[in-house]
């Protein structure tokens, strides 16, 4: 062999090379060189969209790949992932030259690949993608070359088309950025994230990138006094710390101020630093030091060093009050977690060992248990991206044990994650020494104690109501289909057949009307098999379900606006019933608003006591009104949401939600504002105030709205 010529190679290899000096042979490093020259020629007539030689995107694959610190066999396979889908090469030549490995990875990766957007929609491709990482999950290196794939494509992805730069940026958000976060590789999932906000929402991020530049120098300069400061209370104790001050990136400025509806300016974390400390034990006292420099607010003090996050973050934050009186978060950590924190599972990538973190091999067998609940059709595409969802909670046992559970997690999905038998004998659940409801959203930090009744026989159905995890709801199906599901699901098809004889509708009808659904109390968690096994299990005749399809049509409610009030003792006149009043148009009032009544010409009018038309009125003219019975009568109200989901998903989730309340929804009018922000105005009838403001509250759980609220119309 001869000796590396490194100043003839492409600069993108060269640094390739210099990532892998240190740990492997000359020899091996030629191997490298070789998979490159292959991929060349294999690649020699191929030009990407931009114009420039195809080989260009297998050496900056690679480069990724070196950055993360993976071995060998990963950097070739980067190389020639593309080597068998789109020449004349096959996986066979690549066998024979490079070995299974490598052979095994490219496979992986092409079969990803395949996978054609122009066939399918975008969820039915993500869900593909799915079964493509759930079959990988064996070699995570196959992954981990995709992520890779996927950064590069995303880095140059102006050349292309603007509806692909749209498919391509939402699937990013769908699956590659949730899966670089739960291998723990943060420098993968930011660049993602930003890349793929940059191009779904072009305008916002140019506003925040315009916003994040004008006060860069002012914030550049406030960081470095931060820096000298607590560099200098360091040096004062003898210690000696790496102090950097960390940018937010512009994905995650959007989400607070969508998601917490804030303005640019009162994001507080824009200004941060990160100390990094030779071993665990200085964190804790740098942490001292900081809190004895500047003070900490409380709550917003959080040890991922004692309780690591589920991907194996670990890390100290506080946010302090500075001398300048503003809040400064800090983040502190030594180097080795800050190395884990950056490049997560690669950054302890020993695979010649076969050597992984302890949370790496938990989520590889998590991503085993959901494959197998996704075959055994448990669980869909949508069930695993809210498991991939990025937020999730911490709890305690009473023993002190950590579970890690999805955001919005309840007590049963709690008790299932201690163990499959706790869960199916569940019986209740004490969060912090108190009985809680099963409807109970547990928080970070909570400690939780399961009671259980070893006399129960298991689980009840309605039990996938609470569920927030797809792994509880699968356990709750699967125990369902092994007991006695050919006999409930028999049971419920006897039921709806005898029904469907006497109303001249399918059994097919039956299962996709939505009185079905509302009769039974059901949500989208529920399959054509779950409708069927609760008609059986609760044995209802035919003639319950009979009674769905042929009740008469409910009456158009009573609608209150600006008309006439008819019923009786709806409002009350200066104590008197019977006093037709009208419902003022200007302030929109509800039953349950302070009101107060104005007397015309044209007779009584009831307006808000906030109503500015309600003003300066004079003596005269006022009387005392007080709502009555409202019971039967439904009035017009009007809610605002604003929105930076364009896709239209949003809308499809209100209107799910108002069916889930049995609200009746008069109209939907949509506009944009000035940030090209969704705005819904929509017209619900309600019965009062009270009720609009649970409304308002229920949409606010909504992701991607920013802003609910109650409109007066005018």
């Amino acid at each position: 062999m001869t000796k590396l010529k490194m100043e003839r190679l492409p600069e993108e290899l060269r640094k390739t090379l210099g990532y892998l000096f240190k740990n492997y042979t000359e020899e091996e490093l030629i191997s490298v060189v070789e998979a490159y020259e292959y991929a060349k020629i294999c690649h020699s007539s191929q030009i990407r969209k931009s114009g420039e030689p195809y080989i260009n995107h297998p050496l900056n694959v690679a480069l990724i790949l070196a950055e993360l610190n993976l071995d060998i066999v990963s950097i070739k396979a980067g190389l020639l992932h593309d080597v068998a889908e789109d020449t004349n090469a096959t996986l066979a030549d690549i066998r024979m030259k490079f070995g299974e490995e490598v052979a095994h990875i490219v496979d992986g990766v092409t079969k990803i690949d395949k996978i054609d957007i122009s066939k399918t929609n975008i969820d039915k491709k993500a869900e593909t993608i799915l079964k493509m990482f759930f079959a990988m999950a064996q070699d995570i290196r196959v992954i981990l070359v995709k992520l890779a794939d996927r950064l590069h494509n995303m880095r140059t992805i102006d050349s292309m088309p603007r509806l692909k730069q749209e498919e391509k940026s939402r699937e990013t958000f769908q699956i590659f950025s949730p899966i670089a976060h739960r291998l723990g590789i943060h420098s993968l999932k930011w660049q993602l994230e930003d890349l793929a906000f940059k191009h779904l929402y072009p305008n916002e991020y140019e506003k925040i990138a315009d916003m994040v530049d004008e006060k860069r120098a002012n914030r550049e300069l406030i960081t470095e006094e931060y820096k000298s400061l607590l560099q200098l209370s360091l040096a004062r104790q003898g210690i000696n710390c790496d102090i950097s001050g960390r940018e937010k990136h512009f994905y995650s400025i959007w989400q607070k101020m969508t998601k917490k509806g804030k303005t640019f300016d009162e994001i507080y974390d824009l200004i941060a630093l990160r100390v990094l400390t030779e071993t665990e034990r200085e964190c804790y006292y740098v942490m001292g030091l900081v809190h004895n420099l500047w003070k900490p607010i409380p709550g917003r003090v959080k040890d991922y060093i004692a309780t690591p996050k589920s991907n194996g973050y670990r890390s100290l934050h506080t946010t302090v009050i500075t001398h300048r009186g503003e809040p400064l978060e800090i983040q502190i950590r030594s180097k080795e977690m800050h190395n884990e924190a950056e490049y997560g599972l690669a950054a302890h990538w020993l695979y010649k060992e076969g050597k992984m973190s302890k949370y790496q091999q938990n989520w590889l067998k998590k991503l085993e248990e959901w494959h197998q609940d996704y075959k055994q059709g448990y669980t869909g595409f949508k069930d695993f991206q809210n498991e991939l969802q990025v937020e999730e909670v911490y709890i305690f046992t009473p023993k002190g044990e950590v579970k890690h559970l999805p955001a919005g997690a309840t007590t049963i999905d709690f008790a299932y994650s201690v163990h499959t038998e706790v869960g199916h004998h569940f019986a209740g659940a004490k969060v912090n020494g108190k009985i809680v409801q099963n409807s109970y959203e547990l928080k970070n930090g909570d400690i939780v104690e399961i009671i259980v009744n070893k006399n129960r026989s298991g689980p009840s159905l309605d039990w996938l109501k609470w569920a927030r995890s797809s792994s509880t709801r699968a356990k709750i199906r699967r125990f369902f289909k092994k007991r006695d599901s050919d006999r409930l699901v028999d049971q419920g098809k006897d039921i709806l057949r005898k029904a469907s004889k006497r109303l001249n509708l399918s059994i097919d009808d039956i299962l996709a009307s939505e009185k079905i659904t509302e009769f039974l109390n059901l949500n989208q968690n529920f399959t054509e098999n779950d409708i069927l096994m609760k008609i059986g299990d609760a044995n209802y005749s035919p003639e319950q379900i009979i009674t769905l399809f042929t009740e008469e049509e409910e009456e158009e409610p009573i609608v209150v606006d600006g008309e006439k009030v008819k019923s009786k003792n709806t409002v009350f006149v200066n104590g008197e019933s019977g006093i037709d009043v009208k419902i003022a148009h200007c302030c929109n009032p509800l039953p349950g608003d302070k009101v107060v009544g104005i007397m015309s010409k044209k007779g009584i009018t009831i307006h808000a006591a906030s109503c500015p038309n309600a003003q300066d009125v004079k003596e005269g003219e006022l009387v005392d009104v007080k709502w009555g019975d409202t019971e039967n009568e439904f009035y017009l109200a009007q809610i605002v949401l604003e929105s930076s989901d364009t896709s239209g998903k949003v809308l499809k989730d209100i209107i799910q939600r108002t069916k889930e309340k049995n609200l009746k929804m008069k109209e939907v009018n949509t506009k944009f504002n000035d940030w090209d922000y969704v705005v819904y105005t929509i017209s619900v009838y309600v019965r009062s105030a009270g009720q609009l403001n649970d409304i308002i509250e229920y949409w606010k759980g909504l992701k991607g709205i920013s802003r609910v609220y109650r409109a007066r119309r005018k």
